[in-house]
C-alpha cells in the first residue's frame, strides 16, 4: 500500500505506529532531517545509514563515483543489522536510507527480521540539485546526483510506504508520515495471518 501524502497538516504524534521506519530517496531530499523529526515523534531512535558506509565508500563516492551493488550489499547489511538490534532492545528505529532500489528495500526488510514502512521524500531534480549545492559537510558531490535519479525505483504497490514532497515544512512533513504510519499499523492489524498450508 503505497499512498501520497495529503497537502494538509495532519494528527497529533502517534500511538500505534510501525515500530521501523526507512526515509528513503536520492540525495539532497532531506531524509536525515525528516527521519530525525520523524524519530522525535515516536520516541525511538534515529540512525543515519550514511554513518555506516564504509571509509572506502566514502572516499569513493566523494570523487564522484557511484557505488556498485557489490558495494550497497555489505553497507545495507549494516544497516539492517542495527535496525535488528534496537528492535530487540525494545525500541523504535527511525533509519534515513537511500534505499534506492525494491531490491535494496527488500534485503533491508529480510536482513532486519521487520516489516519496515517507507517513506520517500520526493521532489524534482532541480529541487534536489539546489538543495545539494547549499548544503555543506557531506561526503557526496552533486555530481552523483544523476546517477542516483537513475538508480531510484519508485516504492511498489505492494510496498507499505508513502511520498512525501521534500518542498513541506519539516514538521508537516513528520505529521504525514506519522499519520501515514499510524494508519498504516491499524491496517496491518485488521488483516487476518493468511492459513499455513
Amino acid at each position: 500500500m503505497t499512498e501520497q501524502a495529503a497537502s494538509a497538516g495532519v494528527g497529533a504524534d502517534a500511538s500505534a505506529t510501525a515500530a521501523a521506519v526507512v526515509v528513503m530517496g536520492v540525495a539532497g531530499a532531506g531524509k536525515s532531517t525528516l527521519a530525525a523529526a520523524v524519530a522525535d515523534r515516536l520516541g525511538g531512535v534515529f540512525v543515519e545509514a550514511d554513518d555506516l558506509h564504509s571509509a572506502e565508500a566514502k572516499v569513493q563516492m566523494a570523487g564522484g563515483i557511484p557505488l556498485t551493488d557489490d558495494d550497497r550489499w555489505p553497507w545495507l547489511a549494516r544497516v539492517a543489522s542495527r535496525v535488528r538490534d534496537e528492535l530487540a532492545a525494545g525500541r523504535p528505529v527511525v533509519v534515513s536510507c537511500s534505499a534506492l532500489r525494491r531490491a535494496y528495500r527488500d534485503a533491508l526488510m529480510r536482513d532486519s527480521g521487520a516489516e519496515l514502512a517507507f517513506v520517500h521524500v520526493h521532489g524534482s531534480a532541480a529541487q534536489l540539485a539546489e538543495r545539494i549545492g547549499q548544503r555543506t559537510g557531506h561526503f557526496m558531490p552533486a555530481t552523483m546526483l544523476p546517477s542516483q535519479l537513475a538508480t531510484l525505483e519508485p516504492l511498489g504497490d505492494d510496498e507499505h510506504g508513502v511520498v512525501v514532497p521534500l518542498d513541506l515544512p519539516v514538521e508537516t512533513a513528520a505529521a504525514q508520515a506519522v499519520a501515514f504510519l499510524d494508519a498504516d499499523a491499524a491496517c496491518r492489524d485488521r488483516t487476518p495471518e493468511r492459513p499455513v498450508s
